[in-house]
């Protein structure tokens, strides 16, 4: 994939597949020790230990419909290739923690890509999801909680047209800040 927040968005689909109702994403720029951690943490149904040790092979997948489950294997090429690494923690009926790391200037790393297109993607599909974003650069820390935006918002959906456009800007202009004014590209 082109850029790492399509990678995300590959393993939200997941979660919710597996029946998540809570998700939790969490990006850590650390400029100080050249390292990139993206986490995604689910409630949903978790995985046995045997199928969490072959998960990575591309030709494991859960679905019915094709042999193949591509994303999780090219995420821990792509971090491979990067100097980094996936990591997979799941539990049955607890849920699955996925973090993956990789050199922050490697030259073969993707761009972060469009976050809040992600963010409000997910949203858009599952607008009851208690979904939390968490993502730091240098120290500096920009946190957003679904939840939270639905009580402010008391009947208003989150899939609302308009809230989905307002939460676009709200977050590009978020990470825009936490990034010192520069473009989302880190």
């Amino acid at each position: 994939m082109e850029e790492l927040a399509l990678h995300i968005l590959d393993l939200a689909q997941n979660s919710l597949a597996a029946g998540a109702t809570v998700l939790a994403i969490t990006v850590a720029e650390d400029v100080a020790a050249d390292r990139l951690t993206i986490t995604i943490a689910d409630n949903g149904r978790g995985m046995e230990p045997e199928f969490v040790r072959r998960v990575l092979d591309p030709f494991t997948t859960t679905r019915t419909t094709r042999r193949v489950g591509l994303g999780l294997s090219l995420l821990a090429m792509t971090a491979r290739q990067c100097e980094g690494d996936v990591k997979i923690e799941s539990e049955k009926g607890q849920g699955t923690r996925v973090t993956a790391t990789f050199r922050l200037r490697h030259w073969d790393r993707p761009p972060l890509g469009d976050l809040p297109a992600t963010l409000v993607t997910i949203l858009a599909g599952a607008p009851n999801l208690d979904l939390t974003y968490r993502h730091t650069v240098a120290g500096r820390t920009f946190s957003f909680s679904a939840r939270k935006v639905r009580e402010e918002l008391q009947e208003l959906p989150l899939n609302e047209p308009k809230v989905l456009v307002f939460l676009r800007e709200y977050l590009e202009e978020a990470l825009r800040n936490l990034h010192g004014g520069g473009k989302d590209d880190a």
